[in-house]
Parts: C-alpha cells; sequence; structure tokens
C-alpha cells in the first residue's frame, strides 16, 4: 500500500510488491523463467502470501507434499526458513528443502527493505533415494508408492546451474523493482514539483492583486497631496487678504492723523476711522476664522495622508513576506528536480 509520510516521503514499511511491479509481468516473467529451468516458482510477499500463481509445480509437490496439513506446513516452515536467510544476507538461499528437494529464495530488497521473495526449486541434483521418501510419506500422511513415484519425476540438475539460475531471477527481478520504485518516486517527485509551481502562481496572483491596491492607494495619496497643495493655496490668499487689510488700516491711521490735524482738538474724523476700524475688526475676525476652518482642513488631508502611507507600508510588508514564501517555494522546487536529475541519471 502506498502511504506517504510527512515531508512527502514513502512509508518503506507499507510497501508492497504490487505497488511497484507490474503482477501480470511478474506472472509472466515467473512462468517463463520456470519453463526455462524446469523448476518451479513462486512469489510471495514479506509476509509469505503468494502474490502470483505457482508455476510450473511439479507432482511431487503439487499432488502429494501440499495435500496434507503436515505436508503445508512443513514446506511453509522451509520456505520461512529460506527467506529469512535471503533476507538476512541479501542475496540468493539455495538449500534443500524438508522433503530433501533443492530450493532457492530470491529476496526482493528496495531502499535496504524486504518486500517479499521469489521462491522457486523443486530440484534435485542427484535421484533421491527411495527409503528417504518412503520415510517423508510416512511423517506427512501421503501414499508411499505413489511419492516414490513422484519423486522419479523431479529433475535433476546440477547445483551450479541453479545457483546461476537463482542469480539471474535475483538480478531481473529487483531491477524490475527498482525500476518501479524509482518511477513511483517520480511520480511523487513531480506531483510535489507541481504543487510548488501552483503555489508560486497563488503567490505571484496575490501579489498582482497587492500592486493593484498600492496602486489604487498611491492615487488617493497623489488625491489627498494635491488637496493639501489646494488648501495652503487658499492660506495664502487669506494671508494675501490680511496684508492688504493691514495696509488699509495703516493707511487709515495715516488719514486719521492728517483729519486731526486739520480739526484740531475735536475732529470729526475720528468717528470716521473708529467706524472704518471697527468694519476691519470684523473682517480681522472673520478671516480668522476662515483660516482656523482651513488648518482644521489640512490636519483632516494630512491624517488622510498618513493613514493612507500607513495602508501602503502594511502592503508592502505584505509583499515581502509573500516574496519570500515565493523565494522559499522556488528554492524547494530548485531542489525537487535536483532529485529528478538524479533519478533520471539512475535509470540510465
Amino acid at each position: 500500500m502506498i502511504r506517504i509520510l510527512d515531508g512527502n516521503t514513502l512509508d518503506m514499511d507499507a510497501l508492497e510488491i504490487k505497488d511497484i511491479i507490474d503482477i501480470d509481468l511478474l506472472q509472466k516473467f515467473q512462468d517463463d523463467f520456470a519453463f526455462a529451468m524446469n523448476c518451479a516458482s513462486v512469489t510471495v510477499d514479506k509476509d509469505g502470501t503468494p502474490v502470483t500463481k505457482p508455476s510450473s509445480y511439479t507432482r511431487f509437490c503439487d499432488g502429494f507434499i501440499h495435500t496434507t496439513k503436515k505436508g503445508d506446513d512443513r514446506c511453509a516452515a522451509s520456505h520461512k526458513r529460506m527467506g529469512e536467510e535471503a533476507a538476512r544476507t541479501g542475496k540468493p538461499y539455495i538449500g534443500p528443502c524438508h522433503a530433501g528437494l533443492v530450493d532457492f529464495a530470491a529476496p526482493i530488497i528496495v531502499e535496504g527493505k524486504l518486500i517479499g521473495t521469489v521462491l522457486g526449486g523443486q530440484m534435485v541434483t542427484e535421484s533421491p533415494k527411495e527409503s528417504n521418501v518412503l520415510q517423508i510419506a510416512r511423517e506427512i500422511d501421503v501414499d508411499g508408492n505413489g511419492l516414490v513415484g513422484a519423486s522419479r519425476e523431479v529433475s535433476v540438475v546440477d547445483l551450479k546451474h541453479i545457483e546461476k539460475g537463482a542469480s539471474v531471477l535475483h538480478i531481473v527481478v529487483n531491477a524490475l523493482a527498482k525500476n518501479g520504485f524509482n518511477g513511483l518516486e517520480l511520480d511523487l517527485i513531480s506531483k510535489k514539483l507541481s504543487n510548488n509551481f501552483m503555489q508560486v502562481s497563488a503567490t505571484i496572483e496575490e501579489l498582482s492583486a497587492s500592486a493593484n491596491n498600492i496602486s489604487s492607494q498611491q492615487e488617493e495619496l497623489n488625491s489627498e497631496i494635491s488637496h493639501v497643495g489646494e488648501i495652503t493655496e487658499q492660506i495664502n490668499n487669506i494671508l494675501d487678504a490680511i496684508k492688504n487689510i493691514a495696509a488699509q488700516t495703516k493707511m487709515l491711521g495715516l488719514n486719521a492723523s492728517i483729519e486731526a490735524a486739520k480739526a484740531g482738538e475735536v475732529g470729526k474724523g475720528f468717528s470716521v476711522v473708529a467706524t472704518e476700524i471697527k468694519n476691519l475688526a470684523e473682517t480681522s475676525k472673520e478671516t480668522a476664522k476662515s483660516i482656523s476652518d482651513l488648518t482644521n482642513k489640512i490636519k483632516e488631508s494630512v491624517d488622510g495622508t498618513v493613514k493612507n502611507a500607513k495602508i501602503t507600508l502594511d502592503t508592502t510588508k505584505e509583499q515581502s513576506r509573500a516574496m519570500e514564501a515565493v523565494s522559499a517555494t522556488i528554492q524547494d522546487s530548485v531542489f525537487v528536480v535536483d532529485q529528478l536529475s538524479n533519478m533520471t541519471e539512475n535509470l540510465k
């Protein structure tokens, strides 16, 4: 079963033969190998459960040994012993089974983990002794004469041929497993790479939206600044008015002095001057109020400018964080690409 751990890595303890090797292809190879070697073969998972159908089983085993529970149990114990030894050494194990036939076990190992074993054999290196066969028949409760007859049908093969055959089987099956595992990892890495680029794309879209916000906020900021300029111009106009008032006041004061000189001690001009000064005072009061109102407007405009500036700053910070995320994702993608490159080299 394919199970992904944190970090997008495979759980090797859960990996099964069928996850990395096409069982139909394995079955065909096993059948052809058994036929060519004139031997029997079957593939089991790491728990000893068959994942393929038996290939070319002899009548000795299929017709007698496996017909009783005693025979089945002894055969299973023999296979387990050979499989454990093969897993321990990491190479094919060849030896006699409980019934005196020569069997072998070729471990399927991926990344140091045993995921299954190819069992084979049911051969002999010399004709079995009839007395030994009869003893086995009594032990497992099968017909002795029938088992003796079936033992004569078992292929006699030189031990070196068996060793070479087991070695070839081990190399080919493990090559299939390695290529299948690399293909599985390649698929996972490709998906991770695809997800990374999708994240990059999403982040870029966010950056684009942020850029649009900045542009809009900048336009508002420019509008506020222009407003400040307009208000400043109005203030300047008011200041000019105040200057004119001051000049007129000065002129009236001068005229009042002249009138006073003409009238002597009592001059009607003083009344006129007083009236004009009063009017000027009222005008100055209104002008001062206008200046106060404009000052408040300036403050509001400045506050708006500061607020927009803060929003712009916050958006800039968000963009900075988004760019950092993009950078990290791109770095991870580069690492993934390096892994893909290394795996491609391994597949050559």
